[in-house]
C-alpha cells in the first residue's frame, strides 16, 4: 500500500522527527533514506540520534504500523505527498554544491509521474525551487511544488514543530494551499511567501545568527588578547541593562546550517555579502586563536591537550561540522598528544573524561555540556574555557 507521505532523507535530523509527528497525526508515512544502518535502528525501535521526546513517538508509530521505510528512490512512488529533506551543501571552497539536489531530481523523476504535492524542506540555494519546477515540467511532470523550510533547533524538533510558525512558499496558489493545510495539522500558524522569499527567509535567519555569534566572538578575542576577563565584561554589559540582554556568550558557532547558509548567501550575492564572509573568518578562526592563547601559558610541544566536548552543541550527540574537530587538527600540529572526550558522542576513539582530566596539561572546553560545569580540575592544569562554562569555584587558580 502506498503511503500518504514519503519523506526523502527521512532517517535524518530534519526528516525523522517530522515523520513521527505526522504518524502521530494519523498519516501513513514512509521513510526513504539510503542510510540502511539508520533504517535498521528505526525498525528495531531505536532512535539513530538524540532527539528530545522522539523515542516514545517512534515506539507508538511502530505499534500502530503506520511507519514504513525504503532505502531506494522508488520508495516515494504513489505517495500523495513527497517531502524532501536533502538540501544544498557547500563544497570545500565554500560554494553551493547543487549536484546533490540535481542528482536526486534525475533519479526521482520517474517516480513522480503521479504528480504528488512535492515539498522541499531543507535549505536550498536561492532560486532552486523555481529551477526544480522547470526541470520537472520539461519531463512532463506537473507536481504541486513548494519550499517549506524546516526552522527547528537540532534536538528540539518534536517540540518546535508544534510551536513555531511554518513558512510555505508555493510555486502555485494550489501548492501553497495544500502545503499550508498539511502544516496546519502540526503548527499553530502558517506564513505564505513566494518560493524565493521563503528560501531567503531560511538563509537570512541562519546568517543573522551566525553574524550575531561572530560579533561576540570578535569581542572575546579582543578582550582575551589584551588580558581582560571576557566573562566579567559580558556580565557587566548585561547586568540590569536590557539593551545588551540579547548578547550571546562567546563560543564555537558550528553545526550543519549556520556556516553553510551564510556562505550560500555570500555566493548568491556575487561575493558582495561581506558581513557573512567576515563572520566566517571570525568564527572559523576561533579554534586557532584559542590555541595561540594557550601557547602563552603552556609549552604545547611538551604537553598533552584535552578537548572537552566533540558535539557541535551542548547536550547533543551531533558532531556534524563541529569546530571541536578543527580545534583537534590545530592541536595535533603543536601538542605532544591530544585526547578528546564527550559524554554523548559514541566513538571508540574518544577517551573517558577521567583519563582526560588525569592526563591533560591543558584543557579546552569545546562544547559546554552541563556535566562540565562542576568538574574539579587539577590545579596543575591550564584551562581554556571560551564558553565560560566551568564553575568558577572549580577552576584552578591562574
Amino acid at each position: 500500500m502506498a503511503p500518504d507521505i514519503a519523506i526523502v532523507g527521512g532517517a535524518g535530523h530534519a526528516g525523522l522527527p517530522l515523520a513521527l509527528l505526522l504518524v502521530n497525526r494519523g498519516f501513513r508515512v514512509r521513510i526513504c533514506d539510503p542510510n540502511e544502518a539508520a533504517l535498521a535502528q528505526i525498525r528495531e525501535g531505536r532512535m539513530p540520534f538524540s532527539e528530545e521526546g522522539a523515542q516514545p513517538l517512534l515506539q507508538a508509530a511502530l505499534e500502530r504500523e503506520r511507519l514504513s521505510w525504503s532505502p531506494r528512490p522508488d520508495g516515494i512512488g504513489g505517495a500523495a505527498v513527497v517531502i524532501v529533506t536533502i538540501g544544498t551543501p557547500i563544497d570545500r571552497y565554500l560554494n553551493p554544491d547543487l549536484r546533490v539536489i540535481k542528482q536526486w531530481s534525475e533519479d526521482s523523476a520517474p517516480y513522480l509521474a503521479h504528480n504528488p504535492l512535492l515539498l522541499l524542506r531543507s535549505t536550498v540555494y536561492p532560486g532552486t525551487t523555481n529551477w526544480l519546477d522547470g526541470f520537472l515540467k520539461q519531463r512532463g511532470l506537473n507536481v504541486r511544488l513548494a519550499f517549506c523550510p524546516e526552522r527547528i533547533a537540532q534536538g528540539q524538533a518534536i517540540r518546535e514543530l508544534q510551536q513555531l510558525p511554518q513558512i510555505v512558499g508555493g510555486v502555485t496558489t494550489q501548492a501553497a494551499a495544500e502545503a499550508g493545510d498539511l502544516f496546519r495539522k502540526l503548527a499553530p500558524e502558517v506564513i505564505e511567501l513566494s518560493p524565493l522569499e521563503a528560501e531567503f527567509a531560511k538563509l537570512f535567519a541562519n546568517a543573522y545568527r551566525y553574524i550575531h555569534f561572530a560579533v561576540v566572538n570578535q569581542f572575546y578575542m579582543l578582550a582575551t588578547e589584551h588580558g581582560a576577563d571576557f566573562g566579567k565584561i559580558i556580565r557587566a554589559c548585561r547586568h540590569h541593562y536590557p539593551r545588551m540582554a540579547s548578547l550571546p556568550d562567546a563560543g564555537f558557532a558550528a553545526g550543519p546550517c549556520l556556516l553553510k547558509d551564510t556562505m550560500q548567501l555570500f555566493a548568491f550575492s556575487d561575493s558582495h555579502f561581506s558581513l557573512g564572509r567576515d563572520a566566517m573568518l571570525v568564527n572559523e578562526g576561533l579554534p586557532g586563536f584559542l590555541v595561540q592563547m594557550a601557547r602563552r601559558h603552556v609549552d604545547l610541544s611538551r604537553s598533552t591537550a584535552g578537548i572537552l566536548g566533540m558535539a557541535f552543541k551542548a547536550e547533543s550527540d551531533d558532531i556534524r561540522d563541529s569546530l571541536s574537530f578543527r580545534l583537534k587538527k590545530v592541536l595535533e600540529m603543536s601538542a605532544r598528544h591530544v585526547l578528546c572526550t564527550d559524554p554523548y558522542v559514541k566513538d571508540p576513539k574518544l577517551a573517558s573524561l577521567e583519563q582526560v582530566l588525569a592526563e591533560a596539561d591543558v584543557l579546552f572546553v569545546a562544547t559546554p555540556h552541563r556535566v562540565y560545569r562542576t568538574l574539579k580540575i587539577p590545579s596543575r592544569t591550564h584551562v581554556v574555557d571560551v564558553w565560560n562554562c566551568l564553575d568558577q569555584n572549580h577552576k584552578p587558580s591562574s
